[in-house]
């Protein structure tokens, strides 16, 4: 387990900051462990840990479990003992070439399943089983794509401007559009001769060889300080990594665990099902459980941002963030943009001095502020505000809250408060019953505490 544990410290610190490297936050807290932990003997770490060669390709499976290949073997995770491949996907004999997760919303049968090319063919697996059909050719499969590649990776709508899969060999790289068919060939040559590639929680990695960077899908462009060693933030190995040598206080400790119990100070949904959890200048995915629980900082997806943020909502395909008695809003369509002249004053934009909580319910334009006990609705639209109405107690004070097709969730403290709808919340004469925020939405192990475990309400 501590493999994983440095492993989300380091990329929750070092991938957002990478000028941090050389330090690591230990945490004893729970985290979303990937992959099964084991001892790995010296002639293991030698192949795993060597100076050169890195992945033949990466790649998350359907449950979320990142994959390594490398040779005629796979680990599972970012610790254990390497599996022969041929003991996970029977049909393989041999090093594969790339592999990916594919992302096609529109295709159910196709959506998550696992593609791992070698040589001309492709392998497409479903839950672990390969599906009647194949192995294809990879030009018949993806008309124009050639055999041998180097690596393969999907991009997603709102990253790219479609369902896409981008191929690397040698100096080429190539967009190819799911759902046209038309294959582009990109110019990128920071991202070029990539010997493995994967996406993982909204940003992309291209390996060359042990080292690596993180590029834009739509762009090619790398940020400053790559490339990383891969051996400092994918894998466990002797003497890399970030040390032992620093360790957070309790409260630092408390912040960056999801089970912690410490409340978060604001929520966000949007239309497409996206779901942010705000704590003391990091944020959590809700929806994105399946590839980690891993915290941010805020400057990882909103570069301009830091701080704390008191209350969030989406409308129209912008996020606004609210700071105080300021506001910032993001357009969020291919990652997030600053929209330009913001921040600006709450009052101004809104019309209040400041918010505990606000939300917007799914492709509606009407937003609740929360101060206090005290609850209005804004026409965003129109731009008009609505009487105050009086949350039933005991909300005198609400930390954050969101809005999702199964109604309205309200926060505080370690609990949270389920409404059904805008309606019932405002017309209820007792609050409904509170349920522990870190057991239904974080998946963390039940403290005895109010609320039994459920399905976390995601969208999508």
């Amino acid at each position: 387990m501590l493999g994983a544990l440095c492993l989300a410290w380091s990329l929750a610190l070092g991938l957002s900051y990478p000028q941090s490297h050389g330090r690591n936050l230990n945490a004893t807290g729970s985290w979303h462990h990937l992959g099964s932990a084991g001892t790995l003997d010296e002639a293991e770490v030698a192949q795993r840990c060597a100076d050169e060669g890195g992945f033949d390709a990466v790649t998350l499976d359907e449950t979320g479990t990142m994959l390594f290949f490398k040779g005629d073997v796979v680990w599972k995770g970012f610790t254990g003992p390497a599996e022969p491949i041929n003991a996970s996907w029977p049909e393989i004999h041999g090093p594969v070439d790339a592999a990916l997760r594919i992302h096609r919303l529109d295709h159910p049968d196709v959506h998550d399943n696992v593609f791992l090319f070698r040589g001309k063919r492709v392998w497409a697996y479903a839950q672990g089983k390969l599906r009647g059909g194949y192995p294809k050719l990879i030009e018949k499969e993806f008309k124009g794509v050639p055999g041998d590649l180097d690596a393969a990776v999907e991009c997603h709508p709102k990253e790219c401007a479609a369902e896409t899969i981008l191929f690397f060999k040698g100096s080429q790289v190539l967009s190819y559009d799911l759902k046209t068919g038309v294959l582009k060939e990109r110019e990128w040559p920071a991202v070029a001769n990539c010997s493995s590639a994967v996406r993982w929680l909204e940003r992309y990695y291209c390996f060359q060889g042990i080292r690596f960077v993180r590029f834009d899908p739509v762009t090619g462009s790398v940020p400053p300080r790559y490339p990383l060693d891969a051996r400092d933030y994918f894998m466990r190995c002797p003497g890399r990594g970030h040390g032992h040598e620093v360790r957070p206080n309790a409260t630092v400790r408390a912040r960056y665990d999801r089970c912690s119990g410490q409340p978060f100070q604001a929520f966000s949904s949007d239309d497409s099902g996206r779901i942010y959890a705000f704590r003391g200048g990091l944020y959590f995915r809700l929806d994105s459980h399946r590839d980690g629980w891993h915290p941010w900082a805020l400057s990882h997806t909103w570069k301009e941002m830091q701080g704390e943020v008191d209350a969030a909502f989406s409308w129209e395909d912008k996020l606004y963030l609210v700071q105080g008695s300021q506001v910032t809003i993001y357009r969020s369509g291919q990652g997030y943009s600053l929209v330009e002249g913001y921040p600006r004053p709450l009052q101004a934009e809104l019309g209040v001095a400041s918010v505990d909580a606000a939300f917007t319910c799914p492709h509606s334009h009407d937003l609740y502020l929360i101060q206090g006990s005290l609850m209005q609705h804004v026409d965003l639209l129109q731009r008009s505000r609505g009487p105050d109405r009086t949350l039933t107690p005991p909300h005198s004070r609400v930390d954050g809250a969101f809005c999702t097709a199964k109604g309205v969730y309200l926060f505080q403290g370690s609990s949270f408060y389920h409404y059904a709808s805008v309606n019932e919340l405002v017309t209820a004469a007792v609050p409904a019953a509170a349920q522990d925020t870190a057991t239904t939405f974080f998946q963390c192990p039940a403290t005895g505490g109010e609320g039994g475990p459920q399905r976390p309400p995601h969208q999508g």
